[in-house]
């Protein structure tokens, strides 16, 4: 906070940076009423905390944990909003279904416990951006819930997959133990665990076993080609058993799920925000490739006329660059442009767009591949939600 101490009543506003000394606990209160509780030795920082009252589900949130311990309990304009919810450590991206936990973490590992509700957890790594909103929509996320007393996620650095501990004597809460006026947790509810995983459409454990979302992604995406130091994070040949491939590219792919479905919106035009990406750009003088990233992304469809526009602005290096593309929009859902000399673009696009499993809305996925100029190569995959 601007190095300043602390008051009883001093407001907390977007971006700031909070610690707490060696025998510190600060609680914030929401403007929606939760909280976020910062024990002894924590530094934190909330990048983003926006409540639409009037679109509740374009609420955004953003917290990241960069050491010590905190404990999150929801306030109410997080549950119409949870696909714009981010609780993030060094290596752990947390995403919620309506939730009171608690997270420790340092470097090397984070472990979180669940008090109400219930959490899905992924280690930052190829697919799953700290960039993003929302939990990752990666196939190693998994979920926690209050329900499963006595077990803990831990997520090592290095690794995507969180594991189930029962160790408790390393548990957030033994680590820093809560003050005797640190607001009760609710324990076990069960009828908010219950209408928040009905309204995800994913079944309740009822014990304390820990289990992936056995709920299939309706867009299957990422890297399928490793190259140099950059690991492939798609199983391609797997994920063609269960999903029709739309996109391809000599390293990405974009598939949507036999079990997913296309049904057009009853809007003509519909914009769509950039969920997630992966991007690169490969110099035929050098045989590794270069990280980039992905700016002021945009992808309007346009049924009406069944075309779509989108654009973003590549950066790597201190360089950016604006690619965009215009392309149709085919009656199952597909994305194409012929290539990155069509009219109006100077990038190939192949994608599709869907449903979410048991969900509304629509989901969009894309890879791109530029030729920049003589040597230089851009592609790479993006999700779009809206």
């Amino acid at each position: 906070m601007g190095g300043e101490l602390a008051q009883k009543g001093t407001p907390v506003i977007e971006g700031a940076q909070l610690s707490t000394g060696a025998d510190g606990y600060l609680y914030i209160q929401t403007i929606d009423n939760g909280f976020l509780i910062l024990r002894p030795r924590t530094e934190a920082s909330v990048p983003l905390y926006r409540v639409d009252p009037k679109s509740p589900a374009d609420s955004k949130f953003k917290f990241e944990l960069k050491s010590g311990v905190a404990r999150s309990v929801s306030g109410s304009a997080v549950a119409p909003a949870r696909g714009n919810y981010r609780f993030n450590t060094p290596i752990a991206a947390i995403g919620v279904l309506g939730t009171d936990f608690t997270v420790s973490t340092d470097a090397e590992t984070s472990k979180i416990i669940v008090s109400s509700g219930g959490v899905i957890v992924s280690g930052i790594g190829p697919g799953c951006s700290a960039e993003s909103l929302g939990p990752c929509n990666v196939s190693s996320g998994q979920r926690l819930l209050a329900s499963q007393t006595g077990v803990a996620l831990e997520v090592k650095r290095g690794t995507m997959l969180p594991q189930a501990i029962k160790d408790m004597t390393q548990n957030p809460d033994s680590v820093a133990p809560p003050r005797a006026d640190e607001p009760a947790k609710k324990g076990t509810d069960q009828t908010l665990i219950e209408s928040s995983l009905n309204t995800q459409k994913v079944s309740l454990l009822q014990d304390a076993r820990l289990a992936k979302l056995n709920t299939p992604q309706a867009i299957i995406w990422g890297r399928w080609q490793a190259l140099a130091d950059q690991a492939a994070d798609l199983n391609l040949v797997g994920a063609m058993d269960q999903a029709k491939l739309f996109g391809l590219s000599p390293h990405f792919a974009a598939l949507r799920s036999n079990n997913a479905q296309w049904l057009m919106p009853q809007e003509t035009l519909v914009d769509f925000r950039l969920s997630d990406y992966r991007a690169q750009i490969l110099d035929a003088n050098n045989s590794a490739p270069q990280a980039a990233s992905i700016e002021n992304g945009k992808l309007q469809v346009n049924f009406a006329n069944q075309s779509f526009n989108t654009s973003f602005d590549l950066r790597s290096s201190n360089q950016k660059i604006n690619l965009y593309a215009n392309g149709v929009v085919g009656t199952n859902g597909s994305l194409s442009n012929s290539s990155q000399f069509a009219i109006d673009s100077n990038t190939y696009v192949q994608g599709v767009l869907a449903n979410p499993i048991g969900q509304s809305g629509q989901l969009a996925g894309y890879v791109f591949q530029s030729r920049l100029d003589a040597s230089r190569v851009a592609s790479g995959a993006t999700l779009w939600a809206r």
